[in-house]
């Protein structure tokens, strides 16, 4: 099996464009598994920043069809033009996708570096693929050790002491807008239910806020309010929300954007200066709000750009722990490679070997010289297969693992697809048999 991935992030493209490739990836997945299709599991990583595809294929091969049945289906979930999507991708293959991967939910690949709410998405995502049918094994077992691989950076660098995140230099750069530092006498609102949200109710009290309301076109503010804190707000009650807001927070990617002149509406008849944060990557707010008098904007862009810059030595340290978790995952895959190549040729003797034993048996039946002969035979395949166990080894230590399969099916039209072992032969070796006269082991 071979895994790829497709990359579009704020590294590469603006956030207009990955926002309209992040339109419908909730879809993708289960379509790119449609029958017929070249794909066999899939995960979606979508995040205000970035959105990446990650599946797997049955080989190489078939690389690069998966890939185009995935372009073809983002092409289509956006409504942009597939050559346009196509462009917007980078493609991982091979070591690479765990690499980049385990980055990402380090937070090495963030506009702020070192943040830590994108572990958190990253373990979303295998949730929602789990819960949609779409993971496959080795999918799960690449996120589940992204999500080991974050846990290590946090726990063995300083990256993990900052508790940095995108709402942190936010909520830091609207403290350096306002005229008063102090949050405590703050009144907030929040747009949306979701991660962020969440995230930003936790830093919000930590600033001492106690003034939140929240709202949500959803109408989920007050089961978020009921065990987050904070006031749920309505469509009836929002608008005087707003006018009294300090600061307005927006996380909720809703397809409803709150317009300039709703904004200049509701703010009629007060010269109060507001902040407005806008960390929605499809915005909960039209850009033009920031052309408002005593109106400031504070956007992912924004957040981007100011980030610190961490220590080289902290960024070397979690490089150092991807690469080696990104290495050892990888040699993980190769040999669970080869160990089903190793089975479906085990398998495949072991066939030919019970064929031509049942011969001997209709011929001789159970005397002691059809006995001698099925020992005989069985030493001599366990001899057989011993070399070719060892070499498939060798070959998947150096990289080489896909030689022996082409071999295999070159040689004994062995396909690995066809010849998937089970959960008990995968782990069961070649059998010892007893010598004529000797003594069963216990």
């Amino acid at each position: 099996m071979v895994l790829l991935s497709l990359v579009a992030t704020h590294s590469d493209l603006d956030l207009e464009t990955v926002a309209r490739l992040s339109a419908g990836s909730s879809e993708v997945a289960a379509n790119v598994l449609a029958d017929g299709r070249p794909v066999s599991g899939a995960v979606v990583l979508a995040t205000c920043n970035r959105v990446e595809f990650y599946c797997e294929t049955g080989a190489d091969s078939d690389v690069e069809a998966a890939r185009s049945a995935v372009v073809a289906e983002i092409a289509r979930q956006s409504g942009l033009d597939e050559r346009l999507v196509s462009r917007s991708f980078t493609t991982n293959t091979g070591p690479d996708v765990a690499r980049h991967l385990f980055s990402v939910g380090a937070g090495l690949d963030s506009a702020v570096i070192g943040e830590r709410e994108i572990a958190g998405q990253v373990r979303r995502a295998l949730n929602v693929a789990q819960q949609a049918g779409t993971a496959s094994g080795s999918l799960v077992r690449l996120f589940q050790t992204a999500s080991r691989t974050a846990k290590d950076v946090g726990a063995q660098t300083a990256l993990g002491g900052r508790g940095l995140s995108i709402v942190s230099v936010a909520l830091e750069l609207a403290t350096d807008l306002a005229e008063d530092r102090d949050w405590s006498g703050k009144n907030v609102v929040v747009f949306g239910t979701g991660a962020y949200a969440g995230a930003t109710m936790a830093l919000l009290r930590e600033r001492s806020c106690a003034n939140v309301a929240v709202y949500s076109s959803s109408g989920r503010a007050r089961t978020f309010t009921a065990t987050r804190g904070g006031t749920p707000l309505t469509e009836e009650t929002l608008p005087a929300a707003l006018a009294a807001a300090d600061v307005v927070i927006g996380c909720s990617g809703s397809d409803l954007q709150v317009s300039a002149e709703r904004v200049e509406e509701v703010r009629r008849g007060t010269d109060k200066p507001l902040i407005i944060i806008d960390l929605a990557l499809t915005h909960d707010f039209e850009p033009a709000v920031g052309d408002l008098d005593g109106v400031d904007l504070i956007t992912l862009e924004s957040v981007r750009l100011a980030a610190p810059e961490e220590q080289a030595e902290s960024v070397h340290q979690a490089a150092e722990i991807v690469t080696h978790a990104a290495r050892a995952f990888e040699e993980e895959q190769q040999a669970r490679t080869i160990d089903t190549a190793i089975v479906a040729l085990r398998r495949h003797t072991m066939a030919v070997l019970e064929t031509e034993l049942e011969k001997v048996r209709s011929q001789h039946g159970c005397t002691g010289p059809a006995q001698e002969v099925e020992f005989a035979m069985r030493r001599m395949v366990k001899q057989l297969l011993h070399l070719p166990t060892v070499r498939a080894r060798e070959l998947a230590a150096d990289g080489r693992q896909h030689e022996y399969i082409a071999a295999l099916e070159a040689l004994y039209g062995i396909s690995l697809g066809e010849a998937a072992p089970t959960a008990a032969e995968d782990n069961c070796p070649v059998p010892r048999q007893s010598e004529p006269g000797e003594a069963a082991s216990a």
